[in-house]
């Protein structure tokens, strides 16, 4: 008769309990040599799963900080842009998003990493957007940050639908590209204060981005003004007195493509399964550690050498591991 994968004769009696056949294996330092590997392989794996959405998300970043244009070319205004949201670049990046989600959930992705995924991927969009203001003057009007508004609104609902559980801060990390819009979409702006600009409206934006902001800001469609020359000389003022750090002469943000965790957070949101009542196939008792024998970190530390005392031991968590395999 042919033997199963898993099969080989036994003459042991399965009476015993899984758990009085195997005992608990201090493996300290090959313990610590898994950790690091498996870190290792779940950051190479997030990053190419951010690396691919972010290339998904880049050539529709560049289309949603300028507001699609009328048949005349006219820029249209934050009220007609729903006329557009079926084929609205912002609607594509909102089904890039779920898109992900949903094969994140579906693969039993811990919460806790899919967080991280996406937190890099909104700090990825701030940074786009925020250096195209920054960098482009037909960019920085009022009808396009109405645009941009309208599209972090789609964000926003996002984050609420998904929940804290999968997108976690991920809102907070558009906090640059948030407050400048907010700033620019004010009718109003040369009765506002510089203070009222840094304390209340861009608190997160330094003297070098606003100053850049103010100058190139321009409105083709209500001939709303920038900020006062009051303002803008207190400006240079500031940025004259920073001259001397290197730092002050750069406004452009980074992108951090780093996603920091620890093994410890992914296991920390895993849930606990207790496979004590769990008996095995018939025959699998006396040979666990041999099925098991693949993994090579029954390989370091003599965990896989037989015991002075009796038969070959294996560790209680690679019982599971079998145990559930079998299920």
């Amino acid at each position: 008769m042919t033997m199963g994968f898993l099969s080989s004769p036994s003459s042991a009696s399965l009476a015993a309990p899984v758990m009085e056949v195997v005992r608990k294996v201090e493996a300290k330092y090959p313990a610590l040599l898994f950790k690091q590997q498996l870190t290792a392989y779940v950051e190479k794996i997030s990053g190419i799963i951010r690396e691919n959405l972010k290339k998904e998300l880049s050539s529709l970043l560049s289309l949603c900080i300028q507001a699609p244009r009328t048949s005349k070319g006219v820029a249209r205004t934050g009220r007609s842009f729903a006329k557009d949201s079926p084929t609205d670049h912002w609607q594509s990046i909102i089904e890039s998003l779920n898109t992900l989600l949903c094969t994140l959930k579906e693969n039993f992705v811990p919460p806790v990493l899919t967080q991280k995924i996406f937190t890099q991927t909104f700090s990825y969009i701030n940074v786009q957007l925020f250096n195209s203001l920054l960098l482009r003057r037909d960019c920085c009007t009022f009808s396009n940050e109405e645009y941009v508004k309208a599209g972090l609104a789609e964000l926003e609902l996002w984050c609420s639908q998904a929940k804290e559980e999968y997108a976690g801060p991920s809102w907070d990390e558009l906090k640059h590209i948030r407050q400048a819009v907010g700033f620019l979409v004010i009718h109003q702006k040369y009765r506002i204060s510089y203070d009222e600009i840094t304390n209340d409206l861009c608190p997160i934006l330094s003297v070098q981005q606003l100053y850049r902001i103010c100058t190139l800001y321009w409105d083709g469609n209500y001939n709303t003004r920038s900020v006062s020359p009051y303002v803008i000389s207190s400006m240079k003022m500031l940025m004259a007195e920073d001259s001397n750090d290197a730092l002050s002469d750069s406004f452009l943000l980074d992108d951090n493509s780093s996603i920091p965790f620890s093994v410890d957070d992914l296991t920390s949101s895993l849930q606990e399964k207790d496979f004590s009542d769990v008996k095995p196939a018939e025959g699998e008792v006396n040979n666990i550690g041999e099925h098991l024998s693949c993994f090579q970190l029954l390989n370091y530390g003599g965990i896989n050498q037989k015991s002075r005392s009796g038969p070959r031991k294996t560790p209680v968590s690679f019982v599971k591991c079998y145990l559930q395999m079998q299920m």
